[in-house]
């Protein structure tokens, strides 16, 4: 590069000096590139002052590796950024060919390189990434299936190649943030691969974890059959990174200010949609209730139906002792008409066969009686479990509006911190997830109510049409 700064042997400059330098600097987006001692390092404009600053001595190794820190942290900002811009211009989903992903996990192997322990084996010593990868299936159980995947991998022979894949396989999964966070916060299992300066074990870890967050949007797909993963040779492309420092800033600020943009219309559409839902949901629990309305007419006017047969029941059975009277006195005048003591006995054999159907009957309805008004409790008991979801989901579509209000006074200011909308972002993601398995909840409990409905209005249609 030949705008690079002066060295850090060189004699002290002025202070016209040094603001030369820093206009004559390649930039890459809102970070220097500048020699210091043997790095190349990485340093954001805000953190730069004009001021020439005592000489650190580069022979210190906590120095250096304080500096790689630094670099490979902005070096993933960069790539970070610059492969969520490119990806959502492009407008399709990625595959392993698309530059900035190469890029992407270019950037990952070094970060996660660095400071790793060297194992002595009997080729000699070595340094692989996978070992620590290999821990996440220990803190998080979902991780299990991608490790597997790898292992049964058939291409893969050296441990590098199975961390390469493994970040790929993270990164469709889109749960490469949640992955990094876990093992950066068991820093007690990382010590045994890393150093304790290095990247994995200081802060700027759990700063690139947290910039992981915004490749949740990003749709990957990749084929690792046929791809050579074991001998690829992972080198940094800062070409990619180039560009004008004067349009830099202007377009870093319009691309902060479409993604809040973004991010505003998504909580409007959104919350569009959870008042539909909530519109829908309330619509259903009036027709429960007016169903509610109806099968207790219909309660009642079994209840009065089983009254009257209970009624019924009675004068049947006064009737049928007056008949049994009525035959014992036939039967002991010997002097009765044959013919009428046989149409008394037939009399009583349909009188007896018609008080046994009137049992049965009553039986019957006392049966249906009782399992309609369980029915009747459980569908009160489906209607209050269904005006405290709805309860819940205004509560959370009271949330999501904040959060909208939030935003629109996040859009105003264009300072905004990334790791700020990462946590909205996952904020919004948790909210959205409640409220879709609340939702499917209340819709299974839908058609449970709508079955019962449809079961107690058949058991209904067929006691009113039998009685008729």
């Amino acid at each position: 590069m030949s705008a690079l700064t002066p060295q850090s042997d060189m004699p002290t400059p002025t202070t016209d000096k040094i603001t030369q330098a820093a206009m004559e600097t390649i930039y890459l987006c809102k970070f220097r590139v500048s020699m210091d001692g043997e790095w190349l390092c990485l340093r954001e404009l805000d953190d730069i002052s004009l001021t020439p600053d005592p000489e650190p001595t580069h022979e210190d190794p906590n120095y250096l590796m304080a500096n790689e820190r630094m670099n490979l942290m902005n070096m993933a900002k960069l790539s970070i950024k610059g492969l969520i811009e490119s990806a959502l211009n492009l407008g399709r989903t990625l595959d392993s060919d698309y530059a900035p992903l190469q890029q992407f996990f270019v950037v990952m192997e070094h970060c996660l390189k660095h400071g790793l322990k060297a194992k002595k084996t009997f080729l000699g010593q070595n340094k692989s990434f996978w070992g620590p990868l290999e821990l996440v299936e220990k803190l998080v159980p979902e991780a299990a299936e991608i490790t597997a995947s790898v292992k049964d991998l058939p291409g893969l022979k050296t441990p590098v190649g199975r961390g390469r894949a493994w970040l790929r396989l993270a990164l469709m999964q889109k749960k490469l943030s949640e992955y990094m966070k876990a093992l950066i916060n068991r820093k007690d299992l990382l010590s045994e691969f890393y150093e304790p300066n290095a990247l994995m074990m200081e802060e700027e870890g759990a700063i690139i974890a947290g910039l992981l967050v915004g490749l949740n949007v990003i749709d990957a797909n990749f084929c690792m059959k046929g791809e050579d993963l074991d001998s690829q040779v992972g080198v940094i492309d800062f070409s990619m990174y180039l560009k004008d420092g004067n349009s830099t800033k202007g377009s870093e600020g319009d691309g902060q200010i479409t993604a809040i943009l973004d991010q505003k219309n998504y909580v409007e559409e959104l919350n569009r949609h959870l008042s539909a839902t909530v519109n829908n949901l309330q619509a259903k629990v009036d027709a429960l209730e007016k169903s509610n309305t109806k099968l207790t007419e219909e309660l009642a006017v079994a209840n009065n139906r089983i009254i009257t047969l209970q009624e019924e029941m009675e004068r049947i059975k006064e009737e049928s002792s007056y008949i049994l009277e009525s035959n014992r006195k036939v039967a002991k005048d010997r002097t009765a008409d044959g013919q009428a003591l046989t149409e008394a006995r037939k009399q009583l054999k349909e009188e007896t066969q018609l008080r046994l159907d009137v049992e049965k009957e009553l039986e019957a309805q006392i049966g249906m009686r009782q399992e309609m008004e369980l029915a009747m409790k459980m569908l009160e008991k489906d209607v209050c479990e269904k005006q405290d979801a709805l309860v819940a989901l205004r509560q959370q579509l009271d949330d999501l509006r904040a959060l909208k209000h939030e935003l629109s006074f996040k859009l105003q200011s264009s300072d905004m911190g990334v790791k700020q909308k990462s946590e909205l972002n996952s904020r919004l993601e948790e909210k959205t997830n409640q409220m879709a398995a609340t939702i499917k909840q209340l819709e299974q409990s839908e058609k449970d109510l709508v079955k019962q409905a449809k079961t107690l209005n058949s058991a209904a249609n067929k006691l009113i049409q039998k009685h008729h």
